[in-house]
């Protein structure tokens, strides 16, 4: 955080600021002035509420505090007038991280907070640094702060209501709202979401880019303006731009007009932006330049006296209320629009500008001075508009028009915890995630109601095949399916609205935005779905960010991995997972399965599904796996009270497969790799060596378990005790495909030497034998770490 010194070089600069502030065109309607001066009031509480948490409130640890009085400056004009004239209750608004004193400023003065609360940015338990849905006293429409994915959830949000509007008729209408600064438009998110086909035919999703063409560090050098919007409109957005104010209009409409626009359109951003620091001779002096345009331009400001030409070349669309009345007037509700507002980061304040402001923090005086510009009493910072003002009226009749009902606790979905199926035969734990679904659909038909699943194109490689030629593919209208009576298609792609598959193009990033915002209807819009999203196991990686802060955000959905691992062994390194089954161990608001059998997959997806749906939900990932397997070895009790143990553990994280008589050593293994485990353990019982064998199905709740044992967090621990007696307390080998540092820990619930089989290395293509055999995982691997552990 700096501080940044205005200087000599810039006070007849600052000293022209009041004419941006204080005064407007004499024709001003009454609206107008009642429109600025809430912009007034807002800019000055967005900065002080950064100013308390750095400079007022005691700080005894002496750590920087943070926030962007620049950054929220030069949204102030835009949300101002977004919020007093255009939203509407059932819209919804995304706001670009760094403007959070700025929403808060205006949350305050609609009556959704408290003058104690504007003292508590970046406080424990205060207002949260960035906008968040969760964690905020007024919760924010959409949680921002990963750069990129805060943006583009607006468009899923429209996906999730469009699909709640199909099936349930619930949701309403209203636009939805992205404020993005024009240097997050580098993230890849935010293009992969743009461009995705789905996308062009949601005319309710609406960006406005804050362009002030500066970044964290320097001034973009890049003209943004004239390359972006191409890019979007080739997406098949509307693109709208508001470049100019009303003071420069007008000087446009002058002769030699046309020059001094030529010379601004054509001016680098950094050399714009040093106009802007320069005293008024020097302003007049360097705006014609040197080109061929220049003595018309210099004739043109000639007789323009200095305050106004400071005023004019300050006068950019994003700051004026003309502009941005015609940009929101324009806008064409058939598809997506972008309107590129032209700003001034740090707009009304000493640091209006400057290249390194985006950190910067005003000093006290500096504040003392913003205060006598924008009438306010810095004694008196959190100070409302008198009663009975224009100002106050114009808020009062805001408030009530953004005024949205309390949503109703949803009903929880009631989901069976068993199908009363036992799988036969050979198959894998991907198949089993198919044949689920459907049997769900056939045995529970209301919980099955509210199943969506979500796909990157990779719907028949992972198994989803019989599920979407049953339920269909979601679409706002009915389209033809040209290969209905192609003999030879297997997967009929019937896409219609009472669809329940939504298939997006090959961008994991889409995949996972879109289950964060279907996993919230049940907060939105009073209407619980059961979001499922399928992807390769291997990009799980490159979703997990933005899949993580839909968790955060409090999005709950089921992310399924598969194929997984290298027993995908084909496949090779490129497509062999090592590190997510850790992955899914180390992430909050999450719980993670990797099942061995199909009847222990089917238990485990039953049981995320019912997680989901309601403010005490939680989301899951699921690791599944293609290699066949014997679903005898599962050895399901025929039982039913000794099945439904064995469904209880399954879920609270393993049990025991195989008890020898008199054990020497424990093989605990996890999904694909229990055969191994199993064929280990008949090999050291002929060696006289006796093995139980431990299927962990969520090393994720185990951890948590032994957490509990030791006094950190509240989880179950009796299935430790179950899965690890002290009567049967041996040395351990540990086995997965994956990463071995996973199970490491389990070695610690009895406190037995132990040794960790799993993958370190990049895979290799080949015979699912062979790539076993190369990662150290098959059972000649499994005994010889059992011998050597047992002597």
């Amino acid at each position: 955080m700096t501080t940044l010194d205005t200087g000599t070089a810039t006070e007849g600069v600052m000293d022209l600021m009041t004419d941006l502030t204080d005064t407007e065109p004499a024709a001003e309607p009454d609206t107008d002035a009642a429109v600025r001066a809430v912009e007034r009031r807002v800019l000055w509480l967005a900065t002080s509420i950064v100013h308390h948490a750095n400079r007022v409130r005691p700080n005894p640890g002496g750590l920087k505090v943070g926030g962007h009085q620049a950054s929220s400056a030069s949204l102030v004009t835009i949300m101002t007038a977004l919020w007093l004239e255009e939203l509407r209750a059932e819209d919804r608004v995304s706001v670009k991280p760094h403007a959070s004193p700025v929403l808060h400023a205006l949350e305050y003065l609609l009556g959704g907070l408290d003058a104690d609360d504007l003292t508590t940015l970046r406080q424990f338990g205060g207002l949260q640094s960035y906008p968040s849905r969760s964690k905020d006293p007024v919760p924010a429409d959409y949680s921002t702060g990963s750069v990129g994915i805060g943006a583009t959830a607006p468009i899923w949000g429209a996906v999730a209501r469009r699909y709640v509007r199909d099936h349930f008729a619930a949701g309403g209408t209203g636009r939805q709202w992205s404020l993005v600064g024009d240097a997050e438009l580098d993230e890849g998110a935010v293009w992969e979401a743009v461009l995705d086909p789905m996308v062009a035919d949601l005319g309710e999703v609406n960006w406005i880019v804050d362009l002030n063409r500066q970044s964290l560090d320097r001034v973009v050098p890049a003209m943004a303006g004239t390359r972006l919007p191409g890019v979007f409109a080739a997406a098949g957005w509307q693109v709208i731009t508001a470049k100019y104010g009303t003071r420069l209009e007008a000087l446009f409409a002058r002769p030699h007009g046309d020059a001094l626009r030529r010379r601004i359109d054509a001016m680098p951003n950094a050399e714009y932006q040093r106009m802007l620091r320069r005293r008024p001779d020097e302003l007049r002096a360097a705006l014609p330049g040197d080109g061929p345009d220049a003595s018309a331009v210099a004739a043109l400001v000639a007789d323009v006296p200095d305050a106004d030409l400071a005023a004019a070349v300050r006068d950019l669309g994003g700051h004026d209320l003309a502009a941005l009345r015609a940009a929101f007037a324009a806008i064409d509700d058939t598809r997506p629009t972008v309107i590129f507002a032209y700003t001034l980061k740090g707009h009304g304040l000493p640091i209006e500008g400057h290249p390194q402001n985006h950190s910067a923090l005003l000093t006290d005086a500096q504040m003392t001075e913003l205060a006598a510009r924008l009438g306010a009493d810095p004694a008196r910072p959190w100070t409302r508009p008198a009663p009975d003002s224009p100002e106050d009226r114009l808020l009062s009749a805001t408030a009530a028009r953004l005024r949205r009902p309390e949503p109703a606790a949803p009903a929880p979905v009631a989901v069976p915890a068993d199908l009363g199926r036992t799988p036969s035969g050979v198959q894998a734990t991907q198949t089993a995630l198919g044949r689920t679904l459907l049997e769900l659909n056939r045995a529970a038909p209301d919980a099955a109601a509210r199943v969506v699943t979500v796909s990157p194109d990779v719907s028949s490689s992972t198994n989803l095949g019989g599920w979407v030629n049953k339920v269909g593919v979601w679409s706002t209208e009915e389209r033809a399916d040209w290969f209905a009576d192609d003999a030879e298609t297997i997967l009929h792609w019937r896409e219609r609205p009472a669809g329940r598959h939504i298939e997006l193009g090959i961008a994991e990033t889409n995949l996972v935005g879109l289950l964060g915002e279907l996993g919230a209807t049940w907060s939105r819009w009073d209407q619980p779905l059961l979001p499922i999203g399928v992807l390769y196991d291997p990009f799980v990686e490159r979703a997990l960010e933005p899949w993580s802060f839909g968790i955060y955000a409090g999005g709950r959905s089921i992310l399924v991995g598969t194929p997984s691992g290298v027993t995908l062994a084909p496949e090779g390194g490129a497509h062999q997972s090592i590190k997510t089954p850790s992955i899914g161990l180390e992430q909050p608001g999450c719980v993670a399965y990797e099942p061995a059998f199909a009847l222990d997959a089917e238990w485990c997806l039953l049981d995320c599904l019912a997680r989901l749906g309601g403010p005490d939900g939680t989301s899951a990932y699921l690791r599944l796996s293609t290699r066949p397997v014997d679903q005898t070895l599962a050895a399901v009790p025929a039982d039913p009270a000794a099945r439904e143990q064995r469904r209880r553990s399954v879920v609270a994280g393993g049990y025991a497969l195989r008890r020898a008589a008199d054990p020497r050593v424990a093989l605990v293994a996890v999904g694909a790799l229990v055969p191994e485990a199993l064929a280990a353990a008949d090999r050291l019982d002929a060696l006289g060596v006796g093995a139980d064998v431990v299927c962990v199905t969520s090393p994720d709740l185990l951890f948590r378990a032994q957490q509990a044992r030791r006094g950190l967090g509240g989880a179950p621990t009796w299935i430790l005790d179950a899965l690890f007696p002290a009567d049967r307390a041996r040395p351990m080998v540990t086995l997965l495909d994956g990463h071995p540092h996973t199970l490491a820990f389990l070695a610690t619930v009895r406190q037995v030497p132990a040794a960790h089989l799993g993958v370190t290395a990049f895979g290799q293509s080949g015979g699912l034998a062979d790539v076993h055999r190369h990662h150290g995982l098959d059972a000649d691997a499994v005994v010889a770490a059992a011998l050597t552990l047992t002597g």
